[in-house]
Order: C-alpha cells, then sequence, then structure tokens
C-alpha cells in the first residue's frame, strides 16, 4: 500500500523536485482519461476502472500508485484504490473541481515554455513569442484552439468558485453601481447584483469573451434588465461610470500594460470613485507555492507578474489610488479597497 510521504532528507527531497514534470504529467494524465469520475464512493479494483477509462490495467495501477505518494488517491491494503480530499476535486462534477484548472497549467504549449525559464529570466521577456513567432493568446486563439478552450473553461471555473469570496466579503450596501472590469463571464458581478437588488452593473471585457457572459446576464436572464455588457479592452479605454469598480486578477501584464489599465479605472471613475483590485499575491501567504508557480508562468507565456503586497501598493499609489484597506478573500487572494485621490 503506497501513502503520501513525509519529510524526507533533503537530498532525496530534491530528486523528488527535479522529477516534478512526472507528478503534473500524472495528473494531466488522471484528469484525460477521467479516473476520478470513474471513481465511486467504494474503494475499487484496478482491472474494473481500467474497464471503465479504457485503459491496460498495469500501467493504470502505476499511474495510480504515483499519484497517491502525493496523496492524490490512496491504495488500500487489497490494492484497490479509493478517493482521496484531492482526488475528488479531479472530478467534473465536484463543487469545486480543479480539473480544468489542472488540464490548463499542463497544456501542451507548457512543456515547450518551462524549459526556457532561464531565458526568460536572463531577458525577463516571455519566450512564447520566439517559440511560436505571435503573442501569447494570439497564438492560443488561431494554433491552439483546443488549449484555448481549456483556458476559457479553467477560468470560467476560477472566477465562478471565487466570485462567492468576493461578494460575500465586500460591502457594497452604499453603493449604487458596480462594473466588473476584465471580469470574464461576469460571475462577480451577476453575485453583487443578486445580493443587491436595487444595484446596477457593468461587465466590460473584449467581445470574444463578454458573448459568452453568464446567462443570467444576457437577454431573458434574470438579471439581464440591470446590467450593461460592454465589449472593450480595458488597456485602451474604460468607457463605464460605476461608484464600485472591480479589477480581479487582471493586473498580470507587463508593467505599462497595468499601468494603463489602471491609469483608465481612474479617469473613468473620478476623484471619490472605490476600486477593489483583487490579485493572488507572492509574499506571506497560504498559497506561496501556488502563487510563485504562477508568476513564473505569466513570465513565461506573457511577460506578467503575480504581486507582492508591497509592489500591488506601489502601483495602485502612482496610479492615484489611496489604499483603504487590504483583506484576505481566502487564502489564494487578497483585495485592496481603495479610492480614487480627490
Amino acid at each position: 500500500m503506497t501513502t503520501a510521504q513525509t519529510a524526507p532528507p533533503p537530498p532525496m527531497r530534491l530528486r523528488e523536485l527535479v522529477f516534478g514534470a512526472a507528478c503534473a504529467a500524472a495528473l494531466r494524465a488522471a484528469a484525460r482519461l477521467g479516473v476520478a469520475d470513474a471513481l465511486g464512493e467504494n474503494p475499487t479494483a484496478v482491472e474494473d476502472l481500467a474497464a471503465a477509462v479504457k485503459t491496460e490495467p498495469k500501467p493504470l495501477r502505476r499511474l495510480l500508485r504515483a499519484l497517491t505518494c502525493y496523496g492524490v488517491f490512496a491504495e488500500q491494503a487489497d490494492g484497490t484504490f479509493a478517493h482521496t480530499e484531492m482526488s475528488r476535486l479531479l472530478r467534473e462534477d465536484d463543487p469545486h473541481s480543479l480539473r480544468a484548472i489542472t488540464l490548463w497549467c499542463t497544456e501542451p504549449w507548457t512543456w515547450d515554455a518551462w524549459p526556457l525559464l532561464d531565458e526568460a529570466v536572463r531577458t525577463g521577456r516571455n519566450v512564447v513569442e520566439e517559440l511560436y513567432g505571435k503573442e501569447f493568446f494570439t497564438y492560443l486563439h488561431e494554433d491552439a484552439p483546443e488549449s484555448a478552450a481549456v483556458f476559457n473553461q479553467a477560468m470560467t471555473t476560477s472566477s465562478r468558485q471565487s466570485a462567492q469570496d468576493v461578494t460575500r466579503l465586500l460591502d457594497l450596501s452604499g453603493s449604487k453601481s458596480v462594473a466588473d472590469i476584465g471580469g470574464g463571464q461576469g460571475h462577480v458581478v451577476a453575485g453583487f447584483l443578486e445580493k443587491y437588488p436595487a444595484m446596477r452593473g457593468t461587465l466590460l471585457d473584449l467581445p470574444g469573451v463578454v458573448e459568452n457572459a453568464d446567462p443570467r446576464l444576457r437577454k431573458g436572464g434574470a438579471l439581464a434588465d440591470r446590467v450593461d455588457i460592454v465589449a472593450g479592452d480595458c488597456r485602451v479605454a474604460i468607457p463605464v461610470q460605476a461608484d464600485v469598480y472591480i479589477i480581479k486578477n487582471i493586473l498580470e501584464w507587463d508593467d505599462e500594460s497595468t499601468a494603463r489599465c489602471l491609469r483608465n479605472v481612474v479617469e473613468a471613475g473620478g476623484p471619490g470613485a472605490r476600486v477593489v483590485a483583487i490579485e493572488n499575491l507572492v509574499d506571506d501567504t497560504p498559497s506561496m507555492r501556488f502563487s510563485t508557480a504562477m508568476d513564473l508562468l505569466l513570465l513565461l507565456n506573457v511577460g506578467g507578474a503575480k504581486h507582492t503586497t508591497d509592489s500591488m501598493v506601489r502601483r495602485l499609489t502612482a496610479a492615484g489610488l489611496v489604499i483603504d484597506d487590504i483583506s484576505p478573500v481566502n487564502p489564494y487572494l487578497h483585495a485592496f479597497d481603495c479610492t480614487v485621490a480627490g
């Protein structure tokens, strides 16, 4: 029976770390095969799982044995396998599913880019343009539509899950309107409109994004009569007036793009407007390993970065914002509650 290991000596730990790609690949394989979906509530024999996911039993056992070392699945004394808290997150139907995120972080382009991390560190530039001859998102949509679809699903899942925490944390009871800038499909603005029945909202994002907005916001939806859906790029202009502007997980571009976005928010809101920037941080938070890994991935694909508390404060104040409060949204996100200076 294989179980998750604890605190190996440094030489073995380093050996494990350099094989980190094996763990990522195993998670991707399990997600693509649908192993977690096939495994029910009771421990199951590998032969039965293999039949359900259409694999050979022996290599499937090897895959599961590798994952149990990390606490993903558990091998029983009789050789059957059972779910763990982590393996359930690979299920499509789990309310906190991370299956889409697992696939996104292990898409084919990542295996091309990670070996060039030293070059990105040396130059401070992304490596995707050199690899594929075009900007990252242009490459995704023109040359890798399957990866683009995985990205959209991952962002939708992540946004839906975190939107509940954001709407629970922020008190907008004194505001008449809220704008979700770069808000994807609009889960955050939808949450606030449901929380505050008299509030109006605006969702702004790129045309290809807002055309797939949350059904609650589209024509015929329960919230459609209280929301405006605006197609646009927040780095170019924000033609939206609101009492509160929410900027969630979009201040991750290169410095100039981030500065342009913040300048546009300040200009749109004017003195006294409330601006709430919500980001993952790469300083002292419980999600350090995840956040720092995402920080490096952003360097590779778009030349962007996650932020420390200090770097966020500097960027926000440089744009003309006064920071009123910094609060954790959940273990992965922090909210910087600001006011546009007069």
